[in-house]
């Protein structure tokens, strides 16, 4: 994890966005993220799972709810997971998904600002992340 992203979790301020630029190596992490959430099936998923009872969801409770094939499902599943999005375990045959909260974190981290114009404050702008 860069020193970067453990300063914005460390101080909730403002958003990275608007405190400095991103590293090549976050922003990288930020747009596989973005990337699998820009499918509307995907991000169903991981609001299904997310809202899940118990926090953790069998693909055999996911699959009923969309009018597509398990196997297509599954693909889903796999690009929010290659993603950082989701977790798994196989239990038996089935297996259950769960959302990773850093990785929410991070997202809404960066997309966080304060209420008004996307400026940073004073505070955000003495801050000084550490190279």
């Amino acid at each position: 994890m860069s020193k970067q992203r453990l300063a914005a979790e460390a101080e909730p301020c403002c958003s990275p966005l608007v405190r400095e630029p991103l590293t090549e190596d976050w922003a990288g992490d930020l747009a596989r993220m973005f990337r699998a959430l820009g499918d509307p099936v995907r991000l169903r998923l991981l609001s299904l799972v997310a809202s899940h009872a118990g926090g953790e969801a069998c693909v055999c409770d996911i699959s009923e709810t969309f009018d597509l094939t398990q196997p297509t499902i599954s693909h889903h599943l796999k690009v929010l997971r290659s993603a950082g999005l989701l977790d798994c375990e196989r239990r038996g045959t089935w297996v259950y998904y769960w959302v990773i909260p850093s990785a929410l974190q991070q997202l809404s981290a960066v997309l966080l600002t304060e209420s008004g114009p996307a400026v940073p404050s004073a505070a955000c702008a003495s801050t000084e992340v550490p190279a």
